[in-house]
């Protein structure tokens, strides 16, 4: 029966990284792993779709230029699953040396937890000192839309598919709806997003919902808000509001639900924990949990990707008090933007008392602008302190400058 100081169930990035960060102290650590290092993130999330989105817009870029006059590109699917998963494959392997020479012990298979000082797993007892749990998340079901895997499928079975469909009725419009519907239109499926709130992606900033809304108009992507499916027969979805779609496949992307064990555990980190469901979270929990390094829950960056990029942090327009004032520039104000052909977007910033607690991008790079006004945020770096900084011209970037200029 071997010992170990700390027991983690789930090789996701919390577990793996809180498993590194102590085996770093010193510590014998045993991480449990039942299917693949890396998680949901790695193996059915992030970097798979990501992939998928590099991609489907390197073929709609060549397909819709009128520079590139190639008439016969076509796409050749098999292929870009098979650079999909060698992408994942190789980052595996990366991420499993990495905590293979952490010191950590990995074990491949089913755990579970016996009592507070015992794990389980192929029929073999192993005693810890402290248990963590970091078991992830799966896709949220609903009623009446229960995955069949088939006609029906969620965000796992949608990256299996050999095959692009014709259409897709996206149910949803979280991160995982938006990048999949830009992944599908960009390989020339018709697609239609089904949305129960007001406006497309509800968590965001009002004026970001908005012009995702003209950016899906523009590119012929359709969606109903303030919507829902009322039934489906004979593969055909009849809506609240009386709209029929006939589409040949369903994605339910309505976000996932905790996979956590009832058990007497030290800790729960990650998605287990029923948080916020994003990897940059699990890890900073996970060096909370071992480092004891705080952290503030409301100055998570939230991205999606895509054609523009969309990015935000901290208060939103919806939830500005008297004494915040927003401030705007759109991104025809940026050479760089003229240059990439890639206009369509801006840069809003919401200010208080002088200094940043708010920040929106709809914009080419925005995934990496998110983090110049996070810090600005975080460290509470006044507006004039920021105007003392020199950026590089042409970029995005001084697109910051410019808008704290008028401030």
């Amino acid at each position: 029966m071997e010992k170990f100081d700390i027991g983690i169930i789930g090789g996701g990035p919390a577990g793996y990284t809180v498993g590194m960060l102590f085996a770093k102290q010193g510590k014998s650590v045993i991480l449990f792993e039942k299917e693949k290092l890396g998680g949901t993130c790695l193996n059915r999330g992030c970097i798979p779709t990501k992939s998928m989105l590099h991609y489907s817009e390197l073929y709609s870029e060549l397909k819709n230029s009128d520079i590139f006059k190639e008439n016969n590109i076509h796409v050749d699917f098999s292929k870009i699953i098979e650079k999909k998963n060698i992408t994942v494959d190789k980052i595996r392997k990366s991420l499993e040396l990495a905590v293979k020479n952490s010191g950590v012990k990995t074990v491949y298979a089913e755990a579970c937890v016996k009592d507070k000082n015992m794990i389980i797993a192929n029929n073999l007892e192993y005693i810890v000192d402290k248990i963590i749990i970091a078991t992830g998340s799966k896709p949220r079901e609903i009623k009446g839309l229960e995955f069949d895997h088939k006609f029906i499928l969620s965000s796992d079975d949608v990256l299996a598919l050999e095959t692009l469909p014709k259409s897709i009725l996206i149910v949803g419009s979280g991160a995982i709806g938006i990048e999949w519907a830009r992944i599908f239109s960009n390989f020339g499926v018709e697609v239609t997003v089904i949305e129960m709130a007001e406006h497309l992606i509800p968590l965001a900033d009002i004026e970001v919902s908005k012009r995702v809304e003209r950016i899906f108009k523009k590119q012929g992507i359709k969606f109903y808000t303030n919507d829902y499916i009322e039934k489906i027969e004979n593969k055909t979805a009849s809506l609240k509001s009386g709209v029929t779609i006939n589409p040949e496949i369903i994605l339910v992307a309505t976000g996932r639900i905790p996979v956590c064990p009832e058990c007497d555990c030290d800790s729960t980190l990650g998605d287990a924990c029923g948080e916020i469901q994003l990897a940059h979270y699990a890890i900073w929990q996970a060096k909370t949990e071992a480092l004891g390094i705080p952290f503030d829950k409301t100055l998570v960056p939230a991205v999606i990707y895509g054609e523009p990029e969309i990015a935000w942090v901290g208060i939103r327009e919806q939830d500005m008090d008297e004494d915040c004032n927003k401030y705007m520039l759109p991104i025809t104000a940026l050479g760089k933007a003229w240059c990439d052909d890639a206009t369509d977007g801006f840069i809003k910033i919401i200010t208080k008392n002088e200094k940043i607690v708010g920040a929106h991008i709809v914009s080419k790079e925005a995934s990496s602008l998110i983090h110049i006004l996070l810090m600005a945020i975080q460290n509470k770096t006044s507006v004039e302190e920021l105007k003392s900084i020199c950026f590089a011209h042409p970029t995005y970037a001084e697109g910051i400058a410019e808008i704290i200029s008028y401030i």
